[in-house]
């Protein structure tokens, strides 16, 4: 220990000491399998890498999960400005516990999420019931493109609504009083001056969507039956398949 300023500093073997767990911990978890990842395609030829690109297979997936994850982020962004800075802008009773309630999806699991859809677009699901009971045959949504597009923006929603609800508050109230003073529309307002202030929160917020889109897992794995997913094809490929 080193005496500094009347009290002890913590030595360099400490403080290595106390950071051998967490870089034990991260070497065995992530970077070991990610070397291990990268070296066992290295060993059959580079083709293997874009082996994504050539099989059909492989291809099809991916194109089928950049337009899903790109149609998500493009819907979540549009709905959760609107709602952010609805929230954000308008005062009455029961707002707080309005944005709590479309906040919650968050703590929900993947698996969850679909279970949910399933119940209101499923084989013995809410919707079909009613349909079935109209005289329309069960119509049944949840297994496939739209079921997917339903559940990755339920749960992709709250987080952006409550980004933009943050980020609508900070806004500079001044630009916008000052660009009505000289008679802009409510629209020339939001394109010159609540699009610039949001920039960097819809970069953000469409980022960490989309990544969550490309990467959703559980939601896919309950809902994926008739429209395969990156994720899955990895899944199966690691499993099904033995590769």
């Amino acid at each position: 220990m080193i005496r500094r300023h009347g009290g002890f500093a913590p030595s360099r073997a400490l403080l290595a000491a106390c950071a051998a767990p967490a870089v034990a911990f991260f070497s065995a978890f992530w970077l070991l399998p990610v070397a291990l990842l990268l070296a066992l395609p290295a060993r059959q030829g580079m083709a293997t890498y874009f082996a994504v690109l050539t099989n059909a297979r492989y291809l099809h997936s991916l194109l089928q999960t950049l337009a899903l994850s790109l149609a998500v982020t493009l819907a979540t962004l549009l709905l959760g400005a609107l709602v952010g800075i609805t929230l954000a802008r308008q005062r009455f009773r029961g707002r707080q516990l309005l944005l709590s309630l479309l906040t919650l999806p968050l703590s929900f699991p993947g698996v969850i999420v679909g279970f949910f859809l399933i119940l209101l677009g499923g084989r013995q699901g809410v919707v079909a019931d009613l349909t079935d009971a109209a005289g329309w045959g069960r119509f049944t949504f949840a297994y496939g493109l739209a079921g997917l597009f339903l559940a990755y923006l339920y749960f992709s929603l709250p987080r952006a609504i409550g980004t933009y609800t943050a980020a609508a508050r900070a806004m500079d109230a001044a630009l916008e009083e000052a660009a009505r003073s000289l008679g802009a529309s409510r629209w020339r307002v939001a394109r010159d001056v609540w699009v610039p202030q949001l920039q960097a929160t819809t970069v953000a917020c469409g980022a960490i969507v989309f990544a969550t889109s490309m990467g959703a897992f559980g939601t896919a794995f309950t809902l994926s039956t008739k429209f395969e997913v990156l994720p899955i094809t990895i899944y199966n490929e690691f499993t099904n398949y033995a590769n």
